[in-house]
């Protein structure tokens, strides 16, 4: 092999650790794993059972090229996050939540090509049943679908470690708004996410969502929620569809 094509073959090498956090996933996470599993440009996937007490860890052995990682009990999603990173080998993580459906290996590769070619540093999905207020903004800031370095993070696992149950989204934007890191948003039109109401049932669902929310605000104040949103969106980069406002101000202003 001359060393040309041997630089060539190393530039499409496959240079991201996918990291899927899971409690009591068991009914969804397979149609994750399936996506995420064959993917030609994931390099490991490593999923870490956040002390699930349903057949969830099952399910994953059922992928042998998947790595588990079992925690006794249920920590929250930011020390799973935190294990995660401290696991995974490569340049670059692709972080996905377990509970997604319709996701495609082409979502995949969306995501990960703006950072893997230099265009952005971040990339975020943006699903179809994002709150209408993300889709109208066109960035969803709490999204648990990224793309970053390694280096984004495996620096601070202390910090991850001690932060709220569900802090770890508010977390990465601050460091990404302190690097100016770009952001290239990808929507997903056929993605969706299974809300809290449709797994535990609408009372059971509507009170973990309000414990979610209370969680949000421990790592971040209503204020500062609203400015961290709008310096996110001074970074981001133009990439796939518009947002929804752009394209409705252009309908809006169409002759017919």
């Amino acid at each position: 092999m001359t060393v040309a094509n041997a630089s060539s073959r190393n530039e499409h090498a496959p240079r991201i650790s996918c990291i899927v956090c899971a409690y009591d996933e068991a009914p969804r996470i397979a149609a994750v794993l399936k996506v995420a599993a064959a993917h030609p440009m994931l390099a490991e996937l490593i999923v870490v059972d956040d002390g699930s007490t349903d057949n969830t860890a099952e399910v994953v052995r059922q992928f042998p090229s998947v790595r588990l990682i079992e925690r006794a009990t249920n920590g929250g999603k930011s020390l799973a996050i935190a294990d995660g990173i401290a696991a995974a080998q490569c340049e670059f993580l692709m972080l996905l939540d377990a509970d997604l459906k319709g996701l495609s290996p082409d979502n995949l590769s969306a995501l990960a090509a703006p950072v893997l070619s230099g265009r952005a540093e971040v990339s975020m999905s943006l699903r179809q049943n994002s709150l209408l207020i993300f889709r109208a903004l066109g960035i969803d800031f709490v999204s648990g679908e990224r793309v970053v370095r390694k280096t984004l993070l495996e620096t601070v696992l202390a910090d991850i470690q001690r932060l709220p149950r569900f802090g770890i989204e508010v977390f990465m934007n601050r460091r990404i708004i302190e690097r100016r890191l770009r952001i290239a948003v990808i929507h997903w039109p056929h993605v969706t996410q299974a809300r809290k109401t449709e797994k535990l049932g609408y009372w059971q669902g509507v009170r973990a969502e309000w414990r979610m929310i209370t969680d949000l605000l421990k790592a971040i104040y209503p204020l500062a929620l609203i400015s961290q949103t709008l310096r996110l969106l001074s970074l981001r980069i133009t990439e796939g569809r518009a947002p929804f406002a752009a394209r409705m101000s252009r309908a809006s202003t169409t002759p017919r």
